[in-house]
Parts: C-alpha cells; structure tokens; sequence
C-alpha cells in the first residue's frame, strides 16, 4: 500500500522525467542570419550646366550668340512690278512691311539683320510712308531714288540713306542682270552695312514669346487655313498656313507660289495684317502709319484680331489684344501687310 505522501513523490518524478524527454526532443535555436554591412553611397555629383548666355535677335526674337548681331539693320525699298520678280535675298529678311503704291501695285519695306544675303533687290525709290515705318530700325536705307521731297523727307531722320547714283554707293550699288531697267538695281548688302558699322543695331520692333507655341496668337487664336487680301487693282496677295513647316506661304495674285531668286517660297512665321487709311500726296498713294487701326496676328496655323497704333515716327508699332495686353510674335521673321481700309481682308 502506498501512502499519499509516496503517491505525489512518484507523481513529481514522473511529471519531473516528462519535461526531460520533451526538453530533449527540442532542436537548438538556429543562429540569426545577420548580412553584411552595405555599401556606402558613391558622392553625388551634380550634372547641371549652367546655359550659355544668348542675346535675342531684336528683329526676330531668336537666341544668337551673344554680341553677334552688333551691326545696323539695313532696310531696302524692294521693287514687286511683276518685272522685278523674282527678288533677290527677299526670303532671308527678319521683316517685310508691304504698302500700297501707284498703279494698284505694291512695294515693300524690307529689312536685314539676322541673316545678311551677298545681295539684294532690286531696289526702287521712296515713299511718303517709308520714313514712319523705318525710323525706329535706325541702321541704314538703300533706295534708288525718288521725288525730291520724298528724298528730303528720308533724309531728315537719324537713318544713313544709301541712294543709288550717289558717290558714296557707287562700289556697293550696280544695275545687274536680272531684268531690264528700272528693275535692276542691286545692293551689295554686306559690304554697304561694313561701310556704317559704328551705326547702332536696331531697336525691338515686336514683343516675342519665348517659343511658337506661347506666342500670343498661338495660344488664344483660332485655328485658320490662311488670309488673303486686296491693295489695289493688281495688288491681291494671298498666304496658306503649312503645318509641315510651322510657316505662311506667300502666293502672288492669281494664286501663283511667290518665289525668291534662289527657288525658295516665300513665307513667315509671324503674319500681321494692320488695316490703314490711305491717302495721296500728288497722286502718290500714302499709308498714314501715326494712329491706329484693326489688327490681326496669325501664328502657328492661329489668328487673332486686336488693335495697332503708333504714337510717333519713331515709335514702333504697337499691337494689343482685346484688353490691352501686347501680342507676343513668335521667334522668327515677319511680314507686315499694310492693307488699305478701302481696300479688303478675308481670314478663314
């Protein structure tokens, strides 16, 4: 017989074996895994560069190295009787004004800067007008001529007038090839911009985005194929947008491609239509540029109407929208359509 206190001694030895046999059966804890130590960042090094300074071209808005375009403008009274055509260096300008002359024809302002060809024209002789349009370029004119009070009215502002037959044009001014009389005249254009180079370069003549599509027109215009318009009886030039090459092409009357001497089309990045009045001073037709009027811009396959003014000779030409805030261009060349109010304009 076993006795109660017997009882739980045997009871604890057993309960005492049990926890052994277990305590045997359990595996030793594996080691903890531990990696090695990373490995440190490599230095950062900066890859920015800092851009290289650029100027802006002041006739057209583009990057150019700095102090490249030192030099004048050279502006040109360019011939457009169908005799004068095709024109010489007329696709490489920075801005085209076109104005209303005699006989329903027109001429143009043209102006040189930022791309200076070996040659232009053919030049012919002055207008009332041109010297509004060009005093605020400064530089240089080259002109065959004109009426003497036209002449004196040219050469009482602070622009060199260049005049073929003079003794100081004589090495730079010739009668070329390229048509019969009075349609040949041509400039020697970088040896005549050489001669004056302690002139100043221009003035900006326009506001400019900094790229095509920020450029006013661009972004609050609507989308337009082209524009065309009517100077006068034999004057009605026409322009169709080409997505392909982000510019207007230019067509003469009569829907004919506008060609330059060198088989290039003429064309724009910028086209602004300016409405004017037009008066006569001894049956010369005369564009009235101090004042304003209705305005559009087309830009990047875009139009937009505004308004234009021009508070003196010397002041540029001012283009607002609907609420008074300029019209960014966008970088690139220019032609300025000086179309008479009597006369028309079609955009669409």
């Amino acid at each position: 017989m076993i006795r109660p206190r017997s009882r739980r001694f045997a009871a604890a030895l057993a309960l005492g074996a049990a926890v052994a046999i277990v305590a045997g059966c359990t595996a030793e804890p594996s080691p903890v895994a531990t990696s090695a130590a990373p490995e440190p960042e490599p230095p950062f090094t900066p890859t920015y560069e800092e851009p290289a300074p650029f100027d802006l071209a002041p006739l057209t808005g583009e990057p150019v190295e700095v102090g490249a375009l030192g030099i004048p403008s050279l502006a040109a009274k360019i011939d457009n009787h169908p005799a004068a055509r095709p024109q010489i260096g007329l696709d490489r300008t920075d801005i085209v004004f076109e104005e209303l002359v005699e006989g329903g024809l027109t001429r143009y302002v043209a102006v040189w800067h930022s791309d200076v060809p070996a040659e232009i024209g053919p030049i012919r002789s002055i207008r009332p007008m041109d010297p509004d349009i060009i005093s605020p370029l400064g530089g240089i004119v080259a002109y065959s001529g004109g009426q003497q009070r036209f002449v004196d009215m040219m050469r009482a502002t602070e622009v060199y007038n260049a005049i073929h037959g003079q003794s100081d044009t004589n090495s730079v001014m010739y009668r070329g090839s390229n048509a019969p009389a009075p349609h040949n005249v041509i400039v020697k254009a970088p040896e005549l911009i050489g001669m004056h180079g302690g002139l100043a370069k221009p003035q900006q003549l326009f506001p400019y985005a900094a790229s095509a599509a920020q450029a006013t027109a661009a972004v609050e215009g609507s989308p337009v194929a082209g524009a065309s318009m009517v100077f006068g009886s034999l004057a009605s030039p026409s322009w169709a947008w080409d997505a392909a090459s982000g510019t207007w092409l230019r067509s003469m009357t009569g829907g004919a491609p506008d060609m330059a001497a060198s088989g290039a089309r003429l064309s724009a990045v910028n086209l602004v239509i300016l409405r004017v009045p037009v008066g006569t001073i001894q049956q010369i037709p005369t564009t009235k540029m101090i004042g304003s009027g209705e305005a559009w811009v087309l830009t990047g396959g875009k139009a937009l109407q505004g308004t234009w003014s021009k508070a003196d000779p010397t002041a540029p030409i001012r283009i607002v929208t609907a609420d008074g805030l300029p019209i960014r261009l966008a970088p690139g060349n220019t032609w300025v359509e000086l179309v008479p109010n009597a006369g028309s304009v079609s955009i669409g």
